[in-house]
C-alpha cells in the first residue's frame, strides 16, 4: 500500500523551473535516498512533499492520518525552555492525557456512583493509552537518543537559546526521532554530527519501523540504510531499486547505454540529412529522398546525456609571508567559561591543519577566537609578517535579496560584470543561479558563491569550517583538489577525514588535547 501518491507535480521558483512531472509512490517500509546534485530541488520536493510549500501543478495524496516528520536544513528554536523540556514536546499529547487522568482522579473524589463508573472508564482508557506508548519510559528514551547523538553533552538543561546552528539542528532531529512519524523526511541530517554520532543514526535507522526519505551527500552513510534511491537530474526524477552503490553502477550503464543509442542515432540522422540534401533535386531520386525525409521527421530523437559542470576551485597565494604564521600562548577559548584547556602551538607556513572534535568541543569557537570575532578569555595570539587569513564561517544564515552576481561584485567591485560571472561559474553555478536571491538559493549553491568570494579574496591562509557541509561529491572532490594543490596553509574543521586525508600534515584531535 502507498502512503503517498505523487502525480506529475511541476514547481518553478519565480521563473525557474525546479523540476516537471514528477511522479512516484511512497510504498510502506521504504527507505529511499533523494540524490541529486546541488540545486536540482531535492530540498524542494520535500517541503512539497510536507506541505510546506504548493507545487505549481499536479497532486501530492498523502494516506488519511499519517504523521509526517521533516527536518529542514534551517530552522529556529523559541527561546526560554531547556533542552530537556524541549525534547519533552515530543510527547505533549501523553502528558496532556496524564494531566487529564490528575483531573479525573480528583473529580472521582466527588462524584456520584453512576458518575464514578463513567470516570473510571476513562481513567482506565488514559491509563491504558499511557502504557501501550510506554509514557513512564519517557525520560530514559530521551537520555538514548541525546546520547546517541551527542546532545548530553551540552547539558540537558541548557537552554535553547544558548544552541548554535548545528546544535539547533541536532535538537530538531532528536525530537522527530522520539515522535516516530510514519514518514521522515530527513534534510542532511548528518551535517554537524560526528563520525560515532554518525554511526548511531545509520544502525537507529536501519532499525526504524517506518518510512523514509534522506537526503545526503555522505554516500557512505546513504548506502547503507537505504533500499531505494530517487534521482532528480535535469528536472526529473527516475527510481531505482537498491542501496546507493547500486545505483551507481545502474545509472553509470544506463548513462552508457543512452549515449550509445544517440550516437548512432545521430550517424543515422547524418546519413538521412546528407542523401536528402544530395538527392531532393534530381528528378531520378526525389521519390526516395522524400521518403527519408519523412523518416527523418518521424525519428524520436534521443536527447544526448549532459554532464554538469564539475567546479573549478583554484586558491591562488596572493604575497609569500614569513616562516612563522602564527604563535599561539596559552590561548583560552569559550564564553562564560572555557571549553578547552590553554592552548599553545605554532603554525608554519605551508602547513594543513585538520581539526577534529565532538560537536561543542569549541573548535568554532577555536576558529573565532584565532579570527578576532570572539575576544580569547587568556592568552595572546600573534601573526608574522605579510599573513593574510581569509576564513569561511561554518554557519551563513543570509536573508539577502541580492543576487551572487550583485554580492560578489559588491565585495569586488574592480571586477566587470563579465569577470564576475566567469568566477561564479568556475564554482559550478549557472546562469540561472547567479541572478536569483542569495537566500532562495539551496544549501550547496549558497556555499560556492562563498567558496567564490574566498577563491576571489587575497590570501595566503585559508580557515575554513565545515566547508563541505552541503556540498555534493563532485564538488566535495573538486574543494579537496583544490586545497591540495594550494601553496598556502590551511587550518580545517572536518568530520570526514575521506575529504582531508589526501593533503593534511596533521590532525589535531581536541579530544586529546582535552585530556
Amino acid at each position: 500500500m502507498s502512503i503517498v501518491n505523487v502525480e506529475n507535480v511541476t514547481h518553478f521558483y519565480g521563473d525557474k523551473l525546479v523540476f516537471k512531472n514528477v511522479s512516484f509512490r511512497l510504498l510502506n517500509n521504504e527507505r529511499v535516498g533523494l540524490v541529486g546534485p546541488n540545486g536540482a530541488g531535492k530540498s524542494t520536493l520535500l517541503q512539497v512533499l510536507s506541505g510546506e510549500i504548493l507545487p505549481d501543478h499536479g497532486d501530492v495524496q498523502w494516506l488519511p492520518n499519517v504523521k509526517i516528520g521533516y527536518l529542514e536544513q534551517h530552522n529556529d528554536l523559541t527561546d526560554g525552555v531547556s533542552i530537556r523540556t524541549f525534547l519533552r514536546s515530543a510527547f505533549q499529547h501523553l502528558y496532556e492525557a496524564e494531566k487529564r487522568m490528575q483531573q479525573l482522579s480528583v473529580e472521582m473524589g466527588s462524584c456520584d456512583e453512576m458518575e464514578l463508573e463513567k470516570l473510571l472508564k476513562q481513567y482506565a482508557d488514559i491509563q491504558e493509552l499511557l502504557e501501550q506508548h510506554d509514557f513512564y519510559q519517557i525520560d530514559p528514551k530521551i537520555d538514548d537518543i541525546s546520547c546517541g547523538l551527542g546532545i548530553s553533552a551540552f547539558g540537558m538543561e541548557k537552554d535553547v537559546s544558548e544552541l548554535s546552528g548545528g546544535q539547533r539542528t541536532k535538537l530538531l532531529l532528536a525530537k522527530l526521532l522520539l515522535e516516530k512519524p510514519a514518514v521522515l523526511l530527513l534534510d542532511e541530517p548528518t551535517n554537524y554530527l560526528d563520525f560515532e554520532h554518525i554511526k548511531w543514526l545509520e544502525n537507529y535507522l536501519k532499525n526504524y519501523p517506518h518510512s523514509f526519505i534522506l537526503i545526503s551527500h555522505d554516500t557512505a552513510f546513504m548506502n547503507e540504510v537505504v533500499n531505494v534511491v530517487y534521482h532528480l537530474e535535469h528536472k526529473q526524477m527516475t527510481r531505482y531499486i537498491g542501496n546507493y552503490q547500486r545505483f551507481v553502477k545502474t545509472y553509470d550503464f544506463r548513462k552508457q547505454q543512452t549515449l550509445t543509442a544517440y550516437s548512432r542515432q545521430q550517424q543515422e540522422i547524418e546519413k538521412l540529412e546528407m542523401y536528402i540534401q544530395k538527392n531532393k533535386a534530381r528528378a531520378s531520386t526525389s521519390k526516395q529522398a522524400k521518403a527519408r525525409e519523412k523518416k527523418l521527421m518521424k525519428i524520436d530523437r534521443i536527447e544526448k546525456p549532459d554532464s554538469l559542470p564539475r567546479p573549478r576551485f583554484s586558491f591562488q597565494v596572493s604575497q609569500r609571508p614569513v616562516s612563522k604564521i602564527a604563535d599561539v600562548i596559552d590561548l583560552v577559548v569559550g564564553y562564560d567559561k572555557a571549553l578547552l584547556p590553554p592552548l599553545s602551538f605554532e603554525l608554519n607556513r605551508g602547513e594543513k591543519i585538520a581539526i577534529t572534535g565532538h560537536n561543542g568541543i569549541g573548535k568554532s569557537t577555536m576558529l573565532k577566537t584565532i579570527m578576532g570575532e570572539l575576544k580569547p578569555m587568556n592568552g595572546t595570539i600573534s601573526f608574522g609578517d605579510r599573513v593574510q587569513p581569509a576564513y569561511f564561517a561554518q554557519e551563513w544564515n543570509t536573508r539577502s535579496n541580492q543576487s551572487p552576481l550583485e554580492y560578489i561584485w559588491s565585495l569586488h567591485d574592480r571586477m566587470t560584470q563579465k569577470e564576475v560571472r566567469q568566477a561564479l561559474a568556475r564554482c559550478g553555478l549557472k546562469s540561472e543561479h547567479i541572478f536569483q536571491a542569495l537566500h532562495s538559493l539551496s544549501g550547496g549553491e549558497q556555499t560556492r558563491v562563498r567558496l567564490c568570494q574566498l577563491i576571489l579574496e587575497e590570501s595566503n591562509w585559508l580557515i575554513l569550517d565545515e566547508p563541505t557541509n552541503h556540498l555534493d561529491i563532485q564538488a566535495k572532490q573538486a574543494l579537496s583538489e583544490a586545497i591540495h594543490e594550494y601553496d598556502g596553509t590551511v587550518i580545517v574543521v572536518s568530520h570526514e577525514p575521506e575529504f582531508y586525508r589526501d593533503w593534511v600534515t596533521q590532525v589535531w584531535d581536541l579530544e586529546q588535547w582535552r585530556k
